[in-house]
């Protein structure tokens, strides 16, 4: 398992190492307008890094997708399925690799964040009032609701959750298309709806089954393990198709 999460990794590394590098790129623009007082080069800077946070986690999943459908569709790794490697080995090591990519990215971006709101709250003391007047809004919203560490980590699991879950559901989705319904009319249509209603499905269970949760930050815990189960779910569901129809 261990020597095919490397191979997938492989695949991968280039869009990995150029998403740290506009990183590191845009970090140092950011401690340029921090510490040179360049409030232009400091908005482009967060806005930049934002965006990094958000479109890196996306296109990490999107990427392991197209690899599979390429997998599946050329002969770009003819040679993975001629492995003794059954293809819950193969599968689980794109679905892990995929999964763990998305994790540490978002952890990294998390705490990227973290360190450069430390840097502000101390380079503009006034932050810090900023902070509390939102803090009071909120509060006054929905006394439930509190922006701290712990309700960011678990809003921040949530989503890398969900998203984990959106991605097995696509991989469910594409090998029904290339084992099943291949050739077949409207192939891409009823593929597409497939994940949709899947998608909708995880969405809906998770929301009926923490409804009870009076916490939030709990809620959003058992929302991101509810996808987690689910992807668990997908991944056999996939691996069963792949290793009973799949013909590469």
């Amino acid at each position: 398992m261990f020597k095919l999460m490397k191979y997938e990794f492989r695949k991968t590394w280039m869009t990995k190492v150029i998403l740290l590098g506009i990183t590191a790129a845009a970090q140092v623009l950011f401690l340029f307008g921090l510490y040179g007082d360049h409030d232009n080069a400091l908005g482009l800077s967060v806005f930049l890094l934002t965006m990094l946070a958000i479109g890196g986690v996306l296109v990490i999943g999107l990427e392991s997708v197209i690899t599979l459908h390429r997998d599946m569709n050329t002969k770009q790794s003819y040679m993975l399925f001629m492995t003794p490697n059954s293809s819950y080995a193969i599968l689980g090591a794109k679905m892990l690799e995929c999964g763990l990519s998305i994790l540490i990215t978002g952890v990294f971006f998390f705490g990227l964040g973290a360190l450069d709101i430390s840097l502000l709250f101390v380079k503009q003391g006034e932050l810090n009032k900023l902070y509390e007047m939102i803090q009071q809004m909120i509060h006054t919203i929905n006394e439930k609701i509190t922006i701290d560490a712990s309700g960011i980590a678990s809003f921040l699991f949530s989503i890398l959750a969900g998203w984990i879950g959106t991605i097995s559901t696509a991989y469910l989705a594409d090998v029904v298309s290339s084992a099943l319904l291949n050739g077949k009319r409207f192939n891409g249509v009823v593929s597409f709806l497939l994940f949709l209603v899947l998608d909708w499905a995880m969405g809906w269970t998770a929301q009926q089954l923490t409804a009870s949760i009076t916490s939030i930050n709990q809620s959003l815990v058992w929302s991101g393990v509810i996808s987690l189960a689910f992807s668990a779910v997908m991944y056999f569901a996939t691996a069963q198709i792949m290793e009973r129809k799949l013909s590469v």
